[in-house]
């Protein structure tokens, strides 16, 4: 997942790296996708740490929250250059799911959060499948 956003990133930022054109739709896409996809990440992972109740659900919430305030600091970076803005908040889909999980404790906090996890790590991988290609980007 990581590697992935990576090279997501780095293309994009070759793609904002150029002087032509304005960030294209897919861009501005793909860094809302992305930034969204990030916060809900971090909340999530800090709802872990504070509601989760097994020792690897509380670790695996803490490495979400660095990794992903890491990867936000990168597109934000990148967005700022080419003039991309980014979200302030997760989608309503998102934040319909961190509602649902701030209202679990202890072991179903666990198993929700587990399951969500699965379910949602597909979701930027698609989108970073999405962003620009080194094909597209004028060298």
């Amino acid at each position: 997942m990581k590697l992935a956003l990576g090279i997501a990133l780095a293309v994009f930022a070759a793609a904002a790296g150029s002087a032509l054109a304005a960030p294209s739709a897919a861009d501005t896409d793909f860094v809302k996708k992305a930034g969204q996809a990030g916060m809900a990440e971090v909340a999530a992972g800090q709802l872990a740490q504070t509601q989760g109740q097994s020792t690897a659900v509380k670790d695996f919430g803490q490495k979400m929250v660095t990794d992903h305030t890491k990867a936000g600091d990168e597109l934000k970076s990148v967005a700022a250059k080419s003039g991309v803005q980014m979200p302030t908040t997760p989608s309503p889909e998102q934040a319909a799911a961190a509602k649902k999980l701030e209202g679990l404790k202890g072991a179903a906090f666990d198993s929700a959060y587990a399951s969500r996890w699965s379910r949602t790590t597909r979701k930027p991988l698609r989108c970073s499948r999405r962003s620009p290609s080194p094909a597209a980007t004028p060298t």
